[in-house]
């Protein structure tokens, strides 16, 4: 499906008596797809027991959909690589593990599938190039379970409609616009995605069926030749309740762009800094999310490995990964290899106590899996991902934070960040430095600010967390610029002393 243009009329009186209305949680319901064709998949698994020792197969039914609202454009669209249907087959030959996947299945294919693992898939590893060793390993754990989950919401959009969504989005667009004549447009946007997935093995039959929804917006403003923005985005494990009424929250974000305009270059140097929630995520997610996934362990790409059990931050810092850390956008019940979902503690006091992993790089490094084994869609490998990473909170008062700086910035609106997993050296955008003088914010904007740095100096300067915290997960990350998942990061305000330029 490509994008859609069109014009909708609005009756925005009749919309805010419907959007009064209380709505009543409930459960996201089992994929029909998923639940028809589960005796097939059954029978094709105890057909491949009988040739291999373990078996298991993944099979997802999913949909994600984008919606965008301008001043000249409205669209929606699906988004490829959050929908689709299909299967991957795991099998294990007594000393290495092969995949197959494919995305149609009856009972008359049920012997050709059988038939192309055991004559192609295995004999691949026989014609590895020169220098590469076939690696063995042992059987993965397959303890008995059954197990069905699902996540909660108010208001399923794709019950909700098109339509709705996108009157949401005008009004939102259209009160961003008239803020100031300034403004020269906002984008309203939305995306959700809607997901059943069954994990069949000889001893686990699991199902999960998931919701999330993203919202936000983005504003633009002018002075002469001069552009810039800013952008304010939320998320939920959830539905479309996220984005009623979404166009009251508009007005931050719109003077912050008008402030924009009135900023500065910084003065590169050292400061002390003031990470929002959001920085604060963005900093979690690049300094330590990528450089503790395992399976850059395996590969000796991460210098983590060689630092477990040592300090590498303040003991103020407490950091969590797991997609059953928080009900955020990367919640789950269990990940793409049907390991449970799990709270796993990478930092405790500033110790690093342990790494994230898939099944098949614990395996290696004879670790237990954490239940990071994620998939971009069930033809792509699990990799080791990130799923909601964050810093615990402190004990303090944003406003005594602030308050004990003499000379600073409160740094806001992250954009973009980079690490090196191999040498922990880390490079984040952050849109907005609000300058701190004598503890008190200034009302002067620096702007836009390049955040670098080695992660462990990073960390280990970091003298005070609010005792609040944030997650959001508006964006995406990837595994070396492809095989894209949903993530969420955040944390508490953090106190750091950190370059800037």
């Amino acid at each position: 499906m490509g994008n859609i243009v069109f014009t909708i009329k609005v009756d925005y009186n009749s919309h805010k008596a419907a959007t009064e209305r209380k709505y009543t949680e409930m459960k996201v319901k089992s994929s029909k797809y998923l639940k028809d064709i589960k005796p097939l998949l059954v029978h094709l698994r105890d057909r491949l027991l009988e040739e291999y020792p373990y078996v298991s197969i993944l099979a997802t039914d999913s949909v994600g959909k984008r919606y965008s609202v301008s001043k000249d454009i409205t669209s929606v669209s699906v988004i490829n690589w959050l929908t689709g249907q299909g299967f991957v087959v795991k099998v294990y030959d007594g000393a290495s593990y092969g995949e197959y996947s494919f995305n149609e299945i009856s009972e008359d294919a049920i012997e050709k599938i059988v038939s192309k693992i055991k004559g192609e898939l295995f004999p691949i590893s026989q014609g590895l190039p020169d220098g590469v060793k076939k690696s063995v390993y042992s059987m993965l754990e397959d303890t008995p379970m059954v197990f069905e989950g699902s996540t909660e919401y108010e208001i399923d959009p794709q019950e909700y409609g098109d339509e709705a969504i996108i009157r949401e989005l005008t009004q939102t667009s259209e009160a961003g616009r008239v803020y100031s004549d300034k403004v020269l447009d906002c984008r309203a946007f939305a995306q959700y995605q809607k997901y059943s997935k069954l994990f069949l093995s000889k001893n686990r039959d699991m199902e999960q069926n998931v919701l999330w929804t993203v919202g936000g917006f983005g504003v633009v403003a002018a002075r002469g030749e001069e552009l810039k923005d800013s952008h304010h985005s939320f998320s939920k494990l959830g539905g479309a309740e996220l984005l009623v009424n979404m166009s009251e929250r508009i007005g931050d974000t719109a003077k912050t762009a008008l402030e924009l305009l009135e900023s500065e270059p910084i003065t590169p140097g050292e400061y002390d800094c003031i990470c929002n929630p959001e920085v604060t995520g963005m900093i979690v997610h690049e300094a330590f999310g990528h450089g503790v996934e395992m399976d850059m362990f395996v590969k000796k790409r991460a210098l983590a490995e060689q630092f477990v059990g040592k300090q590498v931050a303040s003991e103020l810092v407490t950091m969590h990964d797991g997609a059953a850390a928080a009900k955020e956008v990367a919640t789950y019940f269990f990940d793409d290899e049907g390991v449970l979902a799990k709270d796993t503690i990478v930092i405790d006091k500033g110790i690093l106590k342990a790494g994230i992993s898939d099944a098949q790089s614990a395996m290696h490094l004879g670790t237990e899996p954490t239940g990071n084994g994620r998939r971009e869609q069930f033809a792509n490998k699990a990799y080791t991902r990130m799923t909601n990473t964050y810093f615990e909170a402190g004990t303090d008062k944003v406003e005594d934070m602030i308050a004990s700086i003499n000379y600073g910035f409160l740094l806001e609106q992250p954009a973009s960040g980079m690490e090196d997993p191999k040498n922990w050296g880390i490079q984040c955008m952050v849109s907005i430095a609000r300058e701190i003088k004598d503890g008190k914010l200034t009302g002067k904007i620096y702007s836009p600010i390049v955040l670098t740095g080695f992660v462990p100096d990073l960390l280990k300067s970091i003298s005070m967390m609010s005792d609040e915290i944030r997650l959001g997960g508006s964006g995406a990350c990837g595994k070396g610029y492809k095989e894209w998942v949903k993530v969420s990061d955040g944390g508490p305000y953090m106190k750091a002393r950190i370059r800037l330029g």
